[in-house]
């Protein structure tokens, strides 16, 4: 075997899979927002298009989940780094002031109710599918629908990223462990 190449501890080997970017999952139900990092979320299907996010159950975030049906998953980038990580850090069930704490800044999209967070590369809003209990009770798995996408022209156009000219305090947030994040890097074109 390559010299370069060396065991990953089992406990560890799930990092090895969690290069994705990390996302911020919003939700709100009857006048009470949250906000939190999530870096266990993937695409499930194209049309429609589905996604999945791994939210514990006791997370505040989770029970606005349940209750109204509905999230918004973003992608934060480098300028907000702080501010994701202080969303990530302490639970709205410790302090009702978590989201005022944060720095993070919030608007809201025509027609949706769901806190956005400003300052990310692109904003997508699902409704729960149902009929997935079983997922959710037994992986804390949600299941969306996208109702909903936006993104920032300045690194999406034409339906694809476009990080290559963009500022750095612009490019997606790769979550690692602990307060470790990595920017998207450079493109490698193979045309």
């Amino acid at each position: 075997m390559d010299n370069d190449i060396v065991p990953v501890a089992l406990e560890k080997a799930y990092r090895l899979l969690n290069l994705g970017a990390t996302s911020i999952v919003s939700a709100e139900f009857g006048g009470e927002s949250d906000a939190m990092p999530a870096a266990w979320t993937c695409p499930l299907s194209m049309e429609p298009f589905r996604a999945a996010a791994v939210v514990d159950g006791p997370h505040f975030t989770r029970r606005l989940i349940d209750e109204s049906g509905m999230f918004a998953l973003q992608l934060p980038t480098a300028g907000i780094a702080r501010a994701t990580l202080a969303l990530g850090s302490v639970s709205k069930n410790d302090d009702p002031a978590k989201l005022e704490k944060s720095g993070a800044h919030f608007f809201f999209a025509d027609g949706f109710r769901l806190p956005l967070v400003e300052g990310c590369a692109g904003w997508m809003i699902f409704k729960v599918v149902p009929g997935e209990e079983r997922n959710a009770k037994a992986h804390d798995l949600i299941i969306g629908e996208c109702v909903a996408a936006w993104a920032d022209a300045r690194v999406f156009a034409n339906g694809h990223w476009q990080f290559e000219e963009a500022p750095p305090s612009l490019r997606t947030l790769h979550y690692v462990a602990g307060q470790h994040f990595y920017a998207i890097g450079e493109a490698v074109n193979l045309d």
